[in-house]
């Protein structure tokens, strides 16, 4: 059994909550602009710490005259923007508990999320989100209140509270403390019906301080600003919420996804905050630009210098003049232009949720934006271990924060301890207690402690596949590389108690066509023609048999189907994060998997469609 820890910075402080991190941004700099927000064409207008203070207390207000208690559990269905922070803090100095609720949950999920926690009012954004509500409100007899602000509800709300006292808003805001629940966050789901993460104000506060220390050339630098995209209801995203408001950094919000290029481009953000499947799509993107323009072989050089450079300043090996020439040679002819795209300004990305893969790190690290990989579920409050600035290893989640424990079972399971490891499942003591071995939590997650303090993770303990001839296969092994193919969606590997690994692959719709058409196709084919296309699947072979290459013969893939059909977060087949719900694949596809095993295999080495 291996363990790393490292101890907190910050000393703790048993009676700090949520809302002391924002008096004290107040305090310390009213005039600081922490927000932007959208004013017209590619223009943001600055929300100072001091505004957002009276927007929060006003909101707070609104929602003491309309009946909130202290306590309260108020769901929350909207997307990511200035107002989900408002709302946030607004409900935390009401002294009520968010729970936020996922903007794309079905009813049914809706239904048990705001059953479960025993909410009493609910806050969406659209009508939409309300109408969602409304198929299951009559089996929600608590909640008694619907908010909706596209009709302007959080203006009736603060409008409703003005004359609700200074003194009664203080006292609520004070009634917390460390112990505390500041939020109720319900599981993704990937596996069963999601559990709700009992998360307490000194989960927050002390991560949060501890981070900012140890981010701080990032997050502490004056000039620091990001812009958030993914969605806020996800405990990543509002962590980092939250520590930026805490440490003053200038946050936008952009929730299409499709308006983030041009968002970058005019908020000009310092870092960025993703998972890593946007990483993929910005290379698969400029990758298929290039190759579209005629400049495909360009790409895929400058590509390779840059992982060649950065894996050589990573491992302090020598960079010979000819490989300093093609650097600076492709930094003018490529690199410069990407990081124009991401606004010119981005120095750092903190990527989470999923294995980036070391290809991308290297290549980022290139362009200059160092992509820092960290771990973290929400029963720890997000991150767990994260690289650093000047404590980074591209390939591995980075060495643990300030006041974290992790440790390596004796099984290979990463367990961890410390300031931000959750309470308990609501409502579910069997649950809790299942989830602990003392006060190590057990994360299901397999990984390996280097030398340096490094954590590697190498898989999900339930998601280990046992050949029929006993042998282990981590999926994700597989599964990683080939997803970084860009015509590649989603791929799952299977055959947990078969004679032989197979893999089940989706196309990705988006880069599918610029692809096609540079390959002499069609580019109008259908998921359906496009799966069945020669070209098409001998890109998908070509693909998987460098996967391959990577593992022994008995963990290859040896044959594969690609599926005419696309796994999204509206199929029911990934999280809101955009993992796959392994599960429920393997069980809507159940006739299409066993199929592959009907027929035996024709050829050794490789996989065949």
């Amino acid at each position: 059994m291996t363990e790393t820890s490292t101890p907190a910075i910050v000393p703790a402080d048993p009676s700090a909550n949520v809302t002391d991190l924002l008096i004290e941004r107040v305090t310390d700099t009213p005039d600081r602009p922490i927000f932007s927000v959208p004013d017209g064409a590619d223009r943001w207008r600055d929300v100072s710490a001091r505004t957002f203070h009276q927007d929060v207390v006003a909101l707070a207000k609104g929602f003491v005259a309309a009946g909130v208690q202290p306590g309260d559990k108020i769901g929350f269905l909207a997307r990511t923007t200035y107002e989900w922070s408002v709302v946030d803090f607004g409900l935390f100095f009401a002294g009520a508990v968010m729970v936020p609720v996922y903007e794309t949950s079905s009813p049914a999920q809706i239904q048990w999320i705001l059953s479960d926690s025993g909410a009493t009012a609910l806050v969406v954004e659209s009508a939409a989100h309300a109408g969602r509500f409304e198929e299951v409100r009559g089996d929600l007899p608590l909640v008694r209140e619907l908010w909706r602000m596209d009709e302007g509800a959080l203006d009736v709300l603060a409008e409703r509270g003005a004359d609700v006292p200074d003194e009664d808003i203080e006292r609520r805001r004070t009634i917390a403390n460390g112990d505390d629940i500041a939020t109720l966050i319900y599981t993704s789901g990937s596996t069963g019906r999601p559990k709700g993460c009992v998360l307490t104000h000194g989960n927050f506060v002390e991560l949060t301080r501890n981070s900012a220390s140890a981010l701080s050339e990032i997050v502490l630098r004056p000039d620091a600003s990001t812009v958030l995209f993914i969605t806020t209801a996800h405990v990543f995203a509002r962590f980092i919420s939250i520590l930026c408001v805490y440490a003053g950094v200038r946050t936008g919000h952009q929730p299409d996804t499709k308006q983030l290029v041009s968002a970058l481009g005019s908020f000009k953000p310092t870092f960025l905050l993703a998972v890593p499947r946007v990483f993929e799509k910005v290379y698969n993107s400029a990758e298929q630009k290039t190759e579209s323009e005629g400049r495909g072989r360009i790409f895929r050089a400058a590509a390779k210098t840059a992982v060649e450079h950065s894996r050589r300043l990573q491992d302090g090996e020598r960079i010979g003049l000819g490989l300093k020439v093609r650097f600076a040679l492709f930094d003018r002819l490529v690199y410069a232009k990407l990081r124009a795209l991401m606004g010119g300004n981005v120095t750092h990305a903190i990527s989470g949720s999923a294995p980036l893969g070391p290809r991308l790190g290297h290549f980022f690290h290139s362009l200059g934006i160092s992509i820092l990989e960290g771990y973290g579920l929400t029963e720890t409050t997000a991150p767990a271990t994260v690289n650093l600035p000047a404590k980074s290893k591209i390939g591995t989640v980075g060495p643990v924060l300030p006041g974290v424990g992790v440790r390596i079972a004796d099984d290979g399971e990463v367990q961890v301890r410390g300031i931000n490891v959750f309470r308990e499942y609501w409502r579910n003591p069997e649950a809790t207690e299942a989830a602990f071995d003392d006060e190590w939590f057990k994360t299901g997650d397999l990984g390996a402690i280097d030398d340096d303090g490094y954590l590697t993770i190498t898989g999900r303990k339930k998601e280990i596949i046992v050949t029929a001839g006993g042998k282990n296969v981590a999926p994700t092994t597989l599964e990683d590389p080939i997803r970084a193919n860009p015509i590649v969606g989603q791929v799952v590997v299977v055959g947990d108690q078969k004679p032989f690994i197979a893999a089940v692959v989706t196309l990705d719709p988006e880069m599918l066509p610029a692809w096609l058409a540079t390959h002499g196709e069609a580019t109008d084919l259908t998921l359906e023609q496009a799966a069945v296309n020669p070209t098409v699947r001998a890109e998908i072979q070509r693909t998987i048999d460098e996967a391959n290459s990577r593992v022994s013969r008995a963990e290859s893939i040896r044959k594969f189907i690609v599926l005419g059909t696309e796994w999204t977060e509206a199929s029911g087949h990934l999280t809101p994060k955009l993992s796959i719900k392994r599960a429920e694949i393997m069980r809507d596809f159940a006739e299409e998997i066993a199929g592959i095993y009907e027929t035996p295999i024709t050829t050794t080495n490789v996989a065949i469609g």
